[in-house]
């Protein structure tokens, strides 16, 4: 059973979450072979303040 975890900024709509469960899903099962009703996809949203590029969180940076 492919598992994919995704950690994304938070601030995404439904609608592209969606597309990424979508996509990630077919992804995986072109890639391996696994039937679509086995592949997990698990979207982590992280707070901008809890993400950092190059030393400064992405709230900081405007993200």
């Amino acid at each position: 059973m492919p598992f994919a975890q995704i950690y994304m900024i938070e601030g995404r709509t439904i609608e592209q979450k969606r597309a990424v469960i979508e996509k990630v899903t077919q992804a995986l099962t072109e890639a391996v072979g696994a039937p679509k009703e086995n592949v997990r996809v698990w979207i982590t949203e992280v707070p901008k303040e809890n993400w950092g590029i190059a030393g400064v969180s992405a709230l900081d940076l405007g993200r």
